[in-house]
Formats: C-alpha cells, structure tokens, sequence
C-alpha cells in the first residue's frame, strides 16, 4: 500500500522557519520525481518544488530564494525547507510522487501518489 505522510510544526511567525517532511512507503521511492504543492481553499492545487530521481531542483517563482527541496533515498523521506516566511505562504501543503511529466512539474496529472496534507499558517 503506497503511502506519503506528511509532517512538520504547522504554525510560525512572518520571517520564520518550518521543515515539511514526507516520509513515503510502498513502492520504489528513488523510482519517481517529487514535489511540494499547496493548496487554498477554492483554489487550485500549485506546484512550489520539484526534485527529479536525480536531485535536479526547480522552485516556482514564489519559493525561490527561500524554499529548499531535497530528498533522503536512504530515507526515503522528502523535505521542504521554509525560511522568511510570510502570511501569504498560508496553505495546505501536500507531498506528490510521480514517474512520467505531464506537459511540465506543476500539472497535478504528472503524479499518482499524493499525501493527505498539512496544514502551515504563517501569522504576521
């Protein structure tokens, strides 16, 4: 049973920090991609990081410069690294897993394993 879980202090003042962490079990992790996306209510679901089975990177525009992806094979854990964050980085963020892109690393198509979500709200 594939599963993706999660996990990481949910709350935090503007300016800080949080560790989003992704542990996944039950199929073969270093086989796929990863992401971060984030969701909120009414809106759609937005890619924020990529990390390909080599370690390749790519950050949408909005995390660039302070968020960091990375990934523990070993682990098979995947982590989101948050600094100077503010209010509008409000969301549910959720793990995804996937082997083949769908026109690019943002479509939600591109991946089959999604995580439940966590909840980070950043307060100003």
């Amino acid at each position: 049973q594939v599963q993706l879980v999660e996990s990481g202090v949910g709350s935090v003042q503007a300016g800080g920090s949080l560790r989003l962490s992704c542990a996944a079990s039950g199929y073969t992790f270093t086989g796929y991609f990863m992401a971060w996306f984030r969701q909120l209510p009414g809106k759609e679901r937005e890619g924020v990081a990529y990390i390909g089975k080599s370690g390749v990177t790519t950050y949408a525009d909005s995390a660039k410069g302070r968020f960091t992806i990375s990934r523990d094979n070993a682990k098979n854990t995947l982590y989101l690294q948050m600094n100077s964050l503010k209010p509008e980085d409000t969301a549910k963020y959720y793990c995804a897993a996937g082997r083949y892109i769908v026109y690019n690393w943002t479509r939600s198509a591109s991946y089959q394993y999604w995580g439940q979500g966590t909840q980070v709200t950043v307060s100003s």
